[in-house]
């Protein structure tokens, strides 16, 4: 079954499949891809209900249903593949229209369901799909790689000779290490108001740990910016020459992705503060 078909097209799920839900949409104005399969190998379909569109899939009931989902949820290797097909979803979705994508696993039991979801939803949904219409999400992070400063100093201090010199060094390392520090900060918040002056909207999310995103060095900059298509070659190329820009720190790293689909733009918040979680509408 092509990717873009509507429901009412036939060749639906099984009677005990629950339906997955990746995103809410106007209705297509192209067809995606129809080869394009999602979570399970299975490839999402267009369910219709008056002016809007759930893209949806079947997702078998033993893998789905609230209690094995929440033993799902802690395999990570399993929460990996399913993220992977989701977002692939996604992507397709956003090279034909501006979606607004649900959160990883929200499943209904039925396409009666699904409608309710978009019946009670409507006035939100129309709410943020215009707000995000002809637009798309670009991340902007900065890092600060941790040993820089460690490294020049050690260079400058050779070895230490005494408990006194060994005390200055130190102190010495680490007023430049919050100079530098500060530096890095005064770049990273510059360069967001850069970008945000040239954005339909942002947002600043929290820092992420180095631990968990594997990404070297400290992040200052953790930032997501909404921006209409027709100026997106120019916000990038925006980007791009900031990078070069460190007003005297050195050791940055600017780090550009997307596009995206609106992620951080789907919630009921304003343009500033925090991006706002998707209902959790989970079985």
């Amino acid at each position: 079954m092509s990717a873009a078909n509507d429901d009412a097209n036939g060749g639906g799920p099984h009677h005990d499949d629950l339906r997955y839900v990746y995103a809410v949409c106007r209705p297509l104005a192209a067809p995606l891809a129809a080869d394009l399969t999602g979570v399970g190998g299975e490839p999402p379909r267009q369910l219709v209900h008056g002016d809007l569109v759930a893209l949806v899939g079947p997702v078998p009931e033993r893998d789905f249903a609230e209690k094995p989902l929440r033993g799902h949820l802690e395999d990570l290797d399993w929460l990996s593949g399913t993220a992977r097909a989701h977002q692939r979803v996604i992507d397709a979705l956003t090279t034909v229209t501006c979606p607004l994508p649900l959160r990883l696993a929200t499943v209904f039991r039925d396409d009666s369901g699904v409608r309710t979801m978009l019946e009670d939803g409507a006035e939100r949904f129309h709410r943020v799909l215009e707000r995000i219409d002809g637009r798309v999400e670009w991340g902007v992070k900065v890092h600060m790689e941790s040993d820089h400063v460690d490294n020049e100093v050690s260079a400058e201090s050779g070895g230490a000779v005494s408990g006194r010199d060994y005390l200055r060094r130190r102190r010495s390392r680490r007023t430049a290490q919050e100079a530098n520090w500060q530096r890095a900060e005064d770049f990273a918040q510059a360069l967001h108001e850069r970008l945000a002056g040239r954005a339909d909207g942002s947002r600043l999310h929290a820092p992420q740990n180095s631990e968990l995103s594997r990404a070297p060095g400290r992040n200052v900059l953790n930032a997501a910016y909404l921006v209409s298509r027709t100026h997106s070659e120019e916000f990038v190329e925006l980007v791009d020459r900031t990078k070069g820009d460190e007003h005297g720190t050195s050791g940055l790293r600017v780090e550009l992705t997307g596009p995206w689909a609106a992620y951080s733009f789907t919630g009921d918040a304003g343009d500033a503060g925090d991006s706002g979680d998707e209902e959790d509408t989970s079985v």
